[in-house]
């Protein structure tokens, strides 16, 4: 049986990456997105949040342009829950000082690569050259401080830290990191000219699990969209998971729903089978 009748999705959570997934290749937000995420919330009670690298500060801009202010946002991959309309942070997982070496470690390893730390609300520039500047201007992430060593920045509330620099640089760093024994922190890929690094075990679906408990909902109402690598764990954590037509072929492998080009309103396309076409087990 379908929910094509179904008036009521309140049991439902579902939640989204935001580039190259609610929004298009130009940072744009598609219509067709809108219009199902405003069907799904406001017309059928469904819960709707997204899940984003971002910080509170850079988050808001494309969390507040939704419908979707009651529920919770999952920040920094996972690192931080926050909620909006009490403007609360309901749970946060700092990066624990191993992860402070291993950033240390890489940058006397390889003095090119540039760091960005995010913490819940500031943003952190260590070495910027081009990279880093490139997304300090993108995500409009505007640095409390810029710092040429890492010893400089405060050691507090690190939810997030990304290395960037060329592609060969960053494969180096990966191999690098991925040989550590026992790292205590966990690794993603968000790019070839970024890795990123959270305390061991984040990941955007520790996030997702926070906010479905929150509203007790099950985990087979549960569901997650994304297009890149640093929403694999994300996407295995859901009970149904999508990704977006352009994401690479390892996504589309673990998925339960292959959705459309980002360009053209991949969100909807969830949105709109969860809503008519999904049938439950």
């Amino acid at each position: 049986m379908t929910n094509e009748t179904k008036t009521d999705f309140s049991e439902w959570l579902v939640a989204s990456d935001i580039d190259g997934t609610l929004n298009n290749k130009f940072r744009k937000l598609p219509q067709r997105n809108y219009d199902a995420i405003k069907e799904f919330v406001v017309n059928k009670k469904g819960h709707f949040t997204l899940a984003s690298g971002r910080n509170i500060a850079t988050m808001r801009g494309p969390f507040m342009g939704l419908p979707i202010t009651s529920t919770p946002a999952v920040i920094l991959n996972g690192a931080g829950v926050y909620d909006y309309e009490h403007e609360k942070m309901l749970w946060f997982q700092e990066i624990n000082p191993a992860g402070y070496e291993i950033v240390s470690a890489v940058m006397k390893k390889f003095p090119s690569v540039e760091v960005e730390i995010l913490t819940k609300d500031k943003a952190y520039a260590v070495n910027a050259h081009v990279f880093a500047n490139v997304m300090l201007h993108a995500d409009r992430l505007l640095p409390h401080k810029r710092f040429s060593k890492i010893s400089q920045v405060p050691p507090e509330e690190w939810g997030k830290v990304i290395f960037l620099g060329l592609p060969t640089v960053i494969a180096s760093v990966k191999k690098y990191l991925l040989s550590i024994e026992n790292p205590q922190v966990n690794f993603m890929s968000s790019s070839i000219s970024s890795f990123e690094m959270l305390d061991k075990g984040i990941h955007k679906g520790v996030g997702v699990k926070k906010i479905a408990e929150l509203y007790g909902i099950q985990h087979k109402h549960t569901a997650a969209i994304g297009d890149y690598f640093n929403d694999y764990e994300m996407l295995k954590s859901v009970y149904l998971s999508a990704c977006c037509g352009q994401a690479p072929k390892a996504i589309h492998d673990i998925v339960k729903f292959e959705a459309c080009h980002c360009n053209n309103g991949a969100v909807a396309d969830l949105l709109n089978y969860i809503m008519y076409n999904y049938k439950e087990d």
